[in-house]
């Protein structure tokens, strides 16, 4: 074992180096002269200072440079002289660069720096580590610093090095890295996990690229382990379990960091029960690591890739590509939260996401899509914050809410689903705010089984049926969206729904603009409809919702149609410009109408026939008619 020291970045010309070395000289030895005047070496020599001459008529004066050494510092070729530099490791670089000015210059090229960067990281561009826990990779040409792979080399110089093979060569040749005295190198993981424990490399392990297999990597201190290897890094470096999950954080693992590596779970029986606790990252109570930049893989049909479970359970994922997963591909529960930021999570078998039993991540910026099930899936209470994240062409819902689940969505685009957008069921609530809801197979939004969420500010068209779906004792509040360009209705309502419809553009709707059937209900207020290819406002077969104060206007067919015992209220609204009438009433249709402003309808204000009846406290005509036809 060789004796530690410390690699020192020096010299003129480094720069935002926290080093410095004393300028040392290449004076040559005075013996006859340094012995006759009792000025032989000093304790200032000794610590690198230039000799001075005795004094000699009470003056002193600076021997001039030696032949040899002016010819060194000055007049050697710049080409000769790196190409010398070429042959030296970086610590005796650096203590080159402290002779003279020029040396300086010369030892601070980049391709020197870079030369001895990859041998030693192998990354092909710099990977920056300005602070704990962060790390980024640098395009050489566009980095501020003059010199970004010596500025890299600094930042990460301190740390371990997992790199098979390589150790038993490292330390058989003291001659060749006698100057690498800060570098440990190890052929396993769990050696290295070990290591750095009881050395002075502040935890920070470089994995170097292979296949590192059924190592047992239990994190429970403040370790960095990244990825070292060329071109993309993550594709390189390989960790696999096959029987336990990959990594398991545990308490004490704060501020742990894990990046730029493949993590796989790869179990020989993919289907046993057995597996159901593994997955290829588990986060426990009260640990909160960072991971980023990782390709994250399982191939059991049971558990998940990531599991984050449990109070306190609290890290940081992003950059992450959680994908082709044979079961869920991230699940956080039983309290857990945590940052999930700009991650790619796409194809797995149940759903991209899982949040329950209180879980409540925030999740920003994640592309969720091409799931074999449901994009995002919160229930039994599960909570959560997501935040401008693109799911789309999942082959259920795109988000689906259920169990008292309570998460709250905003500006998110939840589209291209083969099924529907959202999905409220089975007590289901959550706040869905200013996303973009477009182009799903079914419609934009579903809500049923007694479910209250609230939509609102989004943006919810062309969707190949509805646009929002009220069914089966729904509730809801549906308030200020842009609803238009649908197959069907803009807003359905059905089967004993009750919600608030309000402050909504309902527009340009291939069918019509609000249908109430089947005994729906619900409070209809403030909205404008218009330009619908059918009806603004159907309500039919015993349903009973309360119209106020809409503006239903300039649409292609009847304004307001009640028909086979539809009924309610018709109050305060303003309903104009149809092609047809304005309201039509028939076959066994009773609603009350009261102070309204119905007008330009181009066949007449209300129209009532077929058994159609109306009871109105007060109407209100402009420019228009009552017909009365009764068959």
């Amino acid at each position: 074992m060789y004796r530690k020291s410390v690699f020192l970045f020096s010299g003129p010309g480094a720069q935002n180096s926290p080093y410095q070395l004393r300028r040392k000289t290449l004076l040559p030895k005075r013996t006859a002269t340094a012995s006759a005047t009792g000025a032989s070496t000093s304790s200032t020599e000794a610590f690198g200072h230039r000799a001075k001459r005795a004094r000699v008529s009470g003056k002193s004066h600076d021997l001039p440079a030696a032949p040899a050494e002016q010819y060194l510092q000055q007049k050697l070729p710049d080409e000769v002289v790196l190409k010398i530099f070429s042959y030296l490791l970086e610590q005796d670089l650096c203590q080159a660069a402290c002779v003279c000015k020029r040396f300086s210059q010369l030892a601070n090229d980049p391709i020197l720096w870079k030369r001895l960067y990859m041998e030693v990281f192998e990354y092909t561009r710099p990977m920056m580590h300005p602070e704990p826990g962060r790390f980024f990779q640098v395009s050489p040409e566009e980095h501020e610093h003059p010199n970004p792979w010596k500025e890299s080399f600094q930042q990460l110089y301190k740390g371990a090095h997992v790199k098979p093979g390589f150790a038993e060569h490292f330390y058989s040749n003291p001659g060749r890295y006698k100057a690498n005295v800060n570098l440990l190198y190890y052929d396993t993981i769990e050696d290295a996990l070990g290591g750095v424990q009881e050395a002075h490399f502040d935890g920070l392990i470089f994995v170097h690229s292979g296949i590192y297999t059924d190592e047992w990597i239990y994190i429970e201190s403040p370790i960095t382990m990244i990825g070292a290897a060329p071109g993309k890094v993550a594709d390189k470096v390989v960790i696999e379990n096959t029987r336990d999950s990959t990594f398991v954080f545990m308490e004490g693992s704060e501020d742990a960091y894990v990046g730029y590596m493949t993590i796989k779970f790869n179990p020989d029986d993919k289907s046993a029960q057995h597996h159901n606790a593994h997955h290829c990252l588990e986060i426990t109570v009260n640990c909160s690591p960072n991971i980023d930049h990782c390709i994250i893989r399982s191939t059991c049909t049971v558990g998940s890739a990531v599991c984050v479970s449990g109070q306190g359970a609290c890290p940081t994922i992003k950059h992450c590509n959680i994908s082709d997963c044979e079961n869920v591909g991230l699940y956080i529960t039983d309290h857990a939260q945590g940052i999930y930021e700009d991650n790619e999570i796409s194809n797995n078998a149940l759903a991209g996401i899982w949040v329950k039993n209180h879980g409540n991540p925030i999740i920003r910026r994640n592309h969720i899509h091409h799931g074999r099930d449901v994009g995002v899936f919160t229930f039994d209470h599960g909570m959560g914050y997501f935040e401008n994240c693109n799911i789309h062409r999942n082959r259920i819902a795109g988000f689906e809410v259920k169990a008292y689940a309570n998460p709250t969505v905003v500006r998110c685009e939840i589209h291209h689903g083969q099924t529907g957008g959202i999905y409220v069921h089975e007590k289901g609530r959550g706040q869905f705010i200013e996303n973009k809801i477009y182009a799903n197979n079914f419609a934009g939004v579903w809500i049923t089984s007694n479910s209250d969420p609230t939509i609102r500010g989004n943006a919810i068209f062309n969707g190949n049926q509805g646009g929002v779906y009220i069914f089966g004792d729904g509730r809801g509040l549906i308030e200020s969206n842009d609803i238009y360009g649908n197959a069907l209705a803009g807003i359905q309502i059905r089967t004993n729904s009750c919600p608030i419809v309000r402050h909504n553009k309902i527009h340009d709707g291939q069918h019509g603009g609000i249908y109430v059937h089947e005994k729906g209900q619900g409070v209809i207020e403030e909205n404008e409809v218009y330009s619908n290819t059918l009806a603004g406002v159907w309500v039919t077969t015993g349903s009973t919702p309360v119209l106020r104060k809409n503006r239903i206007h300039s649409g292609k067919q009847v304004g307001v149609y009640f028909y086979d015992n539809g009924h309610g209220v018709l109050e305060d609204n303003d309903i104009y410009n149809h092609m047809y009438s304005g309201v039509q009433i028939r076959t066994g249709s009773n609603p009350k109408i009261r102070r309204n402003k119905i007008w330009g309808g181009q066949n007449g204000g209300i129209l009532v026939y077929n058994s159609g009846l109306y009871f109105s406290l007060t109407i209100q005509l402009c420019l228009s008619r009552i017909v009365c036809l009764h068959v």
